[in-house]
């Protein structure tokens, strides 16, 4: 074989391996965030330390990644689309760890809730439905990685308007309960924070799909709504 299409099919190798620990990476915080909602609505709290330990999985493949990204950009320098690529990816891995983060967060605020003996279903909040938006937002955020969808992207950066929206919704419905009777504000406190982990999830997600975008265009569309109109 020549010695440059060697080398070249072995950085494509690197690329491909590369690609596949972040979507694997991407399938632990989907089950993170799965399992803390699955928690929330249940009272399964025997599933937060499996949550925890699978955070630990998550920051070790975060490291590896980082480590294989330094590498590549070291030995291979690659250029042009490929650079993209690798500098996309080690954007797209922090967010993918603070996802996780947050689903973390999620699982230890259902243990409070619960073991202090309440029922967050009474609060008549829509969380389970705003986690569910949250989580296929990061679904698709990863499937737009997975095939360098840049459409997808688009669309999943949209859907983190309707998050905020939704979110805001149930701040006030809490504020609500806790000013018609104080006896609810611990609860109430613990499902903000719940909640608010859950938008940070979105946000994450939507994070990632604009660096699917520079990926796929080149194009640096962060803090910039009239990119994607």
């Amino acid at each position: 074989m020549n010695e440059s299409l060697h080398v070249s099919s072995q950085f494509d190798e690197d690329l491909g391996r590369l690609r596949t620990h972040v979507l694997q990476m991407g399938g632990l915080v989907e089950t993170q965030i799965s399992a803390a909602i699955d928690a929330y609505t249940t009272g399964e709290v025997a599933s937060v330390k499996t949550i925890v330990e699978t955070d630990r999985k998550v920051n070790d493949l975060e490291k590896a990644i980082d480590d294989d990204c330094a590498h590549i950009i070291a030995k291979r320098q690659p250029t042009a689309s490929d650079l993209r690529l690798v500098l996309g990816i080690s954007k797209i891995v922090t967010d993918l760890e603070r996802a996780g983060d947050e689903a973390k967060k999620i699982a230890k605020g259902v243990r409070r809730i619960y073991e202090a003996g309440h029922m967050p279903a009474q609060y008549g909040v829509g969380i389970r439905h705003l986690a569910e938006a949250a989580l296929t937002m990061v679904r698709q955020a990863l499937d737009a990685f997975a095939r360098l969808d840049g459409t997808l992207a688009v669309s999943v950066i949209r859907a983190d308007a309707d998050v905020d929206v939704e979110f805001k919704s149930i701040i006030r419905q809490l504020i609500t309960h806790m000013m018609e009777d104080p006896r609810t504000i611990t609860t109430s406190i613990d499902i903000i924070s719940i909640s608010r982990a859950i938008e940070r999830i979105g946000d994450h997600a939507k994070n990632i799909s604009e660096q699917v975008i520079f990926v796929v265009e080149g194009r640096d569309i962060r803090h910039n709504k009239e990119a994607i109109k």
